[in-house]
């Protein structure tokens, strides 16, 4: 039974007055249906319908779809004994585990919201977060306690629950795990004020009947942005469900596709294709804790993998690996992703190896990932794809908003129903990031493109100011403002510089401050404690001025 299919209270989703693309067959529907319950219910759904089949598998551990619930109705019965309450915000900050899915579903089962962290992150961005969201509980990896315990001592964080993976994987997996991560006992991590995670789950509170509804918040991942510090971006139940059926009627899922849970769980594209999907439909979520090309290929042959969703980067290094012709990739029936366009060579070599094309596709945080997807039976390399069911996108000239013929480069804007509702607490950021056009709100996505006659997107270009590092992008006004905090630095530009095997890197040009004279690796090395590893400059150059406008604004087009 589809995920559509699941009960018999839905919702029917569509948009009068929204354009139906011109490609679009007659005989398929473009609207569609979703279930009218939280993304919670998903799980319990599943549990109930699967409950002895093996939900995930984690480093040689499986976890049924039972178990999997269990747990998350323990913590979700904790949260709420710390606090939690309906609409609340919650920090997840882990990597990849069973611990992270247990975490993101009994925030929800609680009634919270939850503000997915990158494990890259360190102590400055998370004292951002807890700021801006205003969180007082927080779920970490033990072995990243150390970036969120500030938060905790100051008492602007109030509870804080650490988790250590291996409490969940088989202590005989014979695969090796790339950077095993150090981590602290469960003595240390309480003198500290943790709460561990399996005490949090032994201390025997059951959460109070479901008081969430399908448009109560869900989830806010943070999106940066070209003004400065990143910006949440507001998504309710609604909005997730709609993003998680539309792709998955799109390029369909069931209870016998086992996933590889490669691209990271915070990121909106490997929560939505490598965690809610699986769970939604009863399928198996193989994860991957941390990227390792010899390892998926290991954790593809052993267990069948048949799905997955990854970046452009992770594909060229297994492609890369020198032992890639001996890996038993065969039972990969689908493999595409996003984050940055295929190039053509590695896309042939998979071809030629697997029979099987990359699906590339195009979303955004704010959309809850993919709008556009290649389709399965016609897709084209190096291409956004077309709008999914009930997506009117159009292209609208940059300058004057005027909407452009096929063919015609401008701006992409999309009108969708998992669009975000807005940006946390952010009125004029929100009102800024829509356009209405025949009385639709649409969203400003900032990406240059242009659409063929046949209802294919292509990227060109970006309105913002943007640096695209192995899929994750980098918005160089954050990471200038995290800079000037270094004490040699006066000013500094942040652009973005050609890499053969990451698309881009970030280059720093700095000018420093009168009597100081800083050293480069000096700089970087700074940079790495105060910021995720992939926003770090790997460049850092050094100038007298920058160059400027009349009114005083950086030139950054001039520096290269």
């Amino acid at each position: 039974m589809a995920l559509w299919d699941q009960g018999t209270d839905t919702l029917h989703i569509t948009s009068t007055g929204a354009r139906r693309p011109d490609f679009w067959p007659a005989d398929r529907p473009w609207d569609y249906h979703i279930p009218n319950r939280t993304m919670d219910a998903n799980l319990e759904l599943s549990a109930a319908r699967h409950g002895s089949r093996t939900a995930v598998i984690h480093q040689g551990a499986g976890l049924s779809f039972a178990a999997l619930w269990d747990k998350v109705r323990a913590l979700a019965g904790y949260l709420q004994h710390a606090g939690v309450a309906r609409g609340d915000p919650v920090l997840l900050f882990m990597q990849n585990s069973p611990h992270y899915i247990i975490g993101f579903y009994a925030i929800l089962r609680a009634g919270g919201a939850v503000v997915p962290v990158n494990p890259m992150n360190r102590a400055g961005e998370i004292d951002y977060l807890v700021a801006d969201t205003g969180a007082r509980v927080a779920i970490c990896g033990l072995e990243l306690a150390d970036h969120i315990l500030p938060a905790l001592e100051r008492g602007d964080l109030h509870h804080l629950i650490g988790a250590r993976y291996g409490d969940m994987a088989d202590p005989d997996f014979d695969l090796p795990v790339p950077g095993a991560l150090p981590t602290r006992s469960d003595s240390k991590a309480a003198s500290l004020g943790i709460t561990g995670f399996a005490a949090a789950l032994a201390a025997g509170h059951t959460p109070a009947p479901r008081s969430t509804t399908i448009d109560d918040l869900c989830v806010i991942p943070y999106s940066s942005g070209t003004t400065g510090q990143p910006k949440g971006c507001v998504h309710t139940h609604r909005s997730v469900m709609c993003a998680l059926v539309s792709t998955i009627r799109w390029n369909p899922v069931d209870a016998d596709t086992v996933h590889l849970g490669a691209l990271p769980f915070f990121h909106v594209t490997g929560m939505m294709n490598a965690m809610h999907a699986p769970i939604a439909t009863g399928g198996t979520l193989v994860i991957l804790p941390r990227w390792s090309s010899g390892l998926a290929a290991a954790l593809i042959a052993r267990y069948r993998v048949t799905r997955w969703r990854s970046i452009a980067t992770m594909v060229i290094d297994l492609v890369n690996d020198p032992d890639f012709d001996s890996y038993d990739l065969s039972s990969l029936a689908a493999i595409g992703g996003g984050g940055a366009a295929m190039p053509e060579a590695i896309a042939a070599r998979l071809k030629t190896m697997l029979g099987l094309d990359y699906l590339e596709g195009y979303g955004l945080s704010e959309t809850m990932a993919g709008t556009h997807l290649n389709p399965v039976d016609a897709p084209r390399p190096q291409c956004l794809g077309q709008p999914i069911h009930a997506v009117d996108s159009r292209i609208l000239d940059p300058e004057t908003d005027a909407e452009l013929p096929h063919g015609e480069v401008g701006e992409i804007v999309t009108h969708a129903p998992q669009n975000f509702t807005g940006y946390w607490q952010r009125p004029a950021d929100s009102a800024a990031a829509f356009v209405t056009l025949d009385g639709l709100a649409f969203l400003r996505t900032g990406d240059i493109g242009y659409r063929d006659d046949q209802g294919y997107f292509y990227m060109v270009d970006r309105v913002k100011r943007m640096v695209n590092v192995s899929g994750f992008k980098v918005w160089p006004a954050e990471i200038e403002m995290l800079m000037l905090h270094h004490p040699d630095i006066a000013e500094a530009c942040v652009i973005g510089a050609t890499d053969p095997r990451r698309g881009e890197v970030v280059k720093a040009v700095i000018v420093p401050r009168p009597g100081t004279r800083p050293d480069a690796r000096a700089i970087i090395a700074w940079c790495r404690g105060e910021m995720a590893a992939y926003k770090c400059p790997s460049i850092v150059e050094f100038t007298k001025a920058l160059p400027k406008s009349g009114a005083g604004k950086v030139l950054w087009k001039d520096l290269t």
